[in-house]
């Protein structure tokens, strides 16, 4: 009976090994050794940004000598315990250490961004960017406390097609529309061609802060010669065309001018000109304005410095006066509509926040959708704020909530992917920033537009494509994947994440055993558990186990060596899981530490014990 059930605890455990494995084997990096750039030909690898959006987007240009690095970005969404975000790993950069001239960031948004605090230090170079960019960019050094790396921060002045050399490339950027200011798509001008990055863009022709994508330089470009466009897929899925964010100020004059309580608004905190709608829709309603989440605090903070956010005198003011002010004059713009646990609406709604309890007559609106992947925390927190009786105005649901559109995109739909590719009229295309599936919607677009599908070249991260003026190849693999990141910014090797997983269902079990060096049991044996069983509910059961325990001790000999303790642990951790096993169903981790005492009562005769984990 015992050996079937070792059998099945080993398969179980097995089991559940290999799922864990499945899962980290996303993330882990595949060893690759790379072969150094062809120095006549252009190489471009992506190092992130192809498995997913907003995923650690990173893509390295080389020609000869010199490299760049476009976007240097983390994934957040990582659903491993313990773990915050994902950067490249950057194993390949060490190969061209000597080379990197620069960093070019397309936009402040962190998956373009996120990953510079941890790879700019270890290979340093000037990161450049639009001027709100490089103040995102600034605000993250900053914020990272533990690293007194100070970057290199360089403005480039897109409006006036500031060109700025890197050894052998010459890089403009070009102001795009997107859900952040002074977002760029990256021109990189080579010895063989010209390459252009879009970064993330839509063609908005009317955006609130009547700074449109710069078409016409776009087309000016095209018309000299683009060698390979890399476009960004994000809705490559949806047709037609994204609604211009201008058709949005009208639902928020209504709702702030219908609203009788508290309106609280929750939006994504770089998006600054949702920001920006909401405050006119209040001063124009006599309501005062508070900002509520850091990130929100942070970002709008810089775009009032900069210019880019406007707020009329006497608007804004601080949390601590929420509670002064009646409740048809008060308007809370928040983080949080994404149901991020911590964020400032996830707070209210679970009745945590500091400074606001929610209550019938308040109205929340929620002016986004959910981003991919992030569809159940989205419709949890409508479910949250559903039990508290609150109003709610939710984009997907704007129709039926009684009020105008809440959210566009910071994303093009098709039609503007094909409009970029007409604009450009590249000779090779690249779809990136998006997973498999979006980059061949991509690539239909692209063939649709006229460009000869040997032409339209698709890769993964680590893979790399080769151009020397006339073809693009896809020429081989570097070494790829995932750096795992906690809380802190510390690096989590991938042992540990595994040992958490392990831990996640059943828990663990610490058996401790303290015996004379003639193998006799000196005191009862102690049993921890953690994440698996309460103890007081099963004393009877514990009580069960140890006398198990006892009788597998009374069988030994002496403990006279290591071996003959790491034999007992491998029989202790045998039976535990047997005997849990029978009466739970549950195989926790076991964890035996074996104490042995002298024959003078001295415990350092023996390799001081340690516990075993396998």
């Amino acid at each position: 009976m015992r050996k079937e059930h070792t059998q099945k605890v080993s398969m179980i455990t097995r089991r559940k090994t290999e799922t864990i494995e499945q899962t980290l084997k996303s993330h882990r990096p595949v060893a690759v050794q790379s072969v150094a750039a062809d120095p006549k030909k252009v190489r471009i690898t992506p190092l992130g940004g192809q498995d997913g959006i907003g995923e650690k987007n990173m893509i390295v240009i080389e020609y000869g000598d010199d490299a760049i690095i476009l976007d240097c970005g983390f994934e957040l969404g990582i659903e491993l315990p313990g773990i915050n975000y994902a950067i490249p790993v950057t194993e390949y950069l060490n190969t061209i250490k000597h080379k990197i001239r620069g960093y070019v960031i397309s936009h402040g948004h962190m998956d373009h961004i996120g990953g510079l605090v941890h790879v700019v230090p270890q290979f340093p170079a000037p990161i450049y960017g639009s001027q709100f960019t490089i103040g995102m960019v600034d605000a993250q050094f900053e914020k990272n406390q533990d690293n007194r790396f100070q970057p290199d921060t360089r403005v480039v002045q897109m409006d006036k097609h500031e060109r700025v050399t890197l050894g052998s490339f010459i890089v403009e950027l070009v102001r795009v529309t997107h859900a952040i200011p002074e977002s760029s798509a990256i021109v990189v001008d080579t010895p063989i061609g010209r390459l252009i990055n879009t970064g993330d863009f839509r063609l908005d022709p009317e955006p609130l802060d009547a700074m449109p994508s710069d078409s016409a330089r776009l087309k000016e470009l095209g018309d000299e010669g683009v060698l390979l466009l890399m476009s960004e897929s994000t809705n490559t899925t949806k047709l037609g065309r994204t609604p211009t964010e201008h058709t949005l100020q009208d639902s928020f004059y209504e709702l702030v001018g219908k609203t009788k309580g508290r309106l609280i608004i929750a939006v994504f905190s770089t998006n600054m000109n949702r920001v920006q709608m909401i405050v006119n829709a209040a001063a124009h309603n006599g309501r005062k304005v508070i900002l509520d989440g850091r990130s929100m605090v942070t970002v709008a903070e810089l775009a009032v410095k900069l210019g880019n956010l406007k707020i009329p005198k006497g608007v804004l003011v601080p949390m601590r006066e929420v509670n002064n002010i009646a409740d048809d004059q008060v308007i809370i713009i928040c983080t949080g509509g994404q149901g991020e646990p911590g964020a400032a609406l996830s707070r209210m709604a679970a009745g945590t926040h500091r400074a606001i309890a929610l209550k019938m007559g308040d109205a929340v609106v929620i002016s986004s959708t959910p981003i991919p992947g992030n569809e159940i925390r989205y419709s949890a927190i409508g479910d949250y704020l559903a039990r508290m009786n609150v109003t709610q105005y939710r984009h997907p649901t704007h129709e039926i909530d009684g009020s105008g559109p809440l959210h566009v995109s910071g994303h093009g739909s098709r039609d503007e992917h094909r409009e970029m590719i007409q604009l450009t009229q590249p000779d090779f295309l690249m779809p990136i920033y998006g997973g498999s599936l979006p980059r061949k919607y991509h690539k239909d677009i692209g063939l649709a537009a006229g460009i000869a599908e040997q032409n339209i070249i698709m890769t993964d991260n680590g893979g790399y494509v080769e151009l020397d003026g006339t073809r693009i190849t896809s020429s081989g693999l570097v070494t790829a994947g995932s750096i795992l990141v906690d809380q802190t910014g510390a690096v989590v090797p991938e042992i540990v994440t595994k040992d958490r997983m392990l831990l996640m269902d059943d828990g663990f079990m610490v058996v401790v055993l303290t015996v004379e060096h003639t193998g006799r049991l000196l005191t009862s044996p102690d049993i921890l558990t953690r994440g698996h069983i309460a103890v007081k509910e099963n004393s009877e059961m514990l009580n069960g186990l140890r006398d198990v325990i006892r009788k597998l001790v009374q069988k030994r000999n002496k403990l006279s060596s290591r071996a003959s303790i790491d034999l007992l642990k491998n029989d202790l951790r045998a039976a535990v899981s047997d005997y849990i096993y029978m009466r739970t169903s549950l195989a926790p981790m076991v964890i035996p530490v074996v104490n042995v005492i002298g024959p003078r009562g001295q415990t350092n005769q023996l390799p001081r014990p340690v516990a075993d984990v396998h």
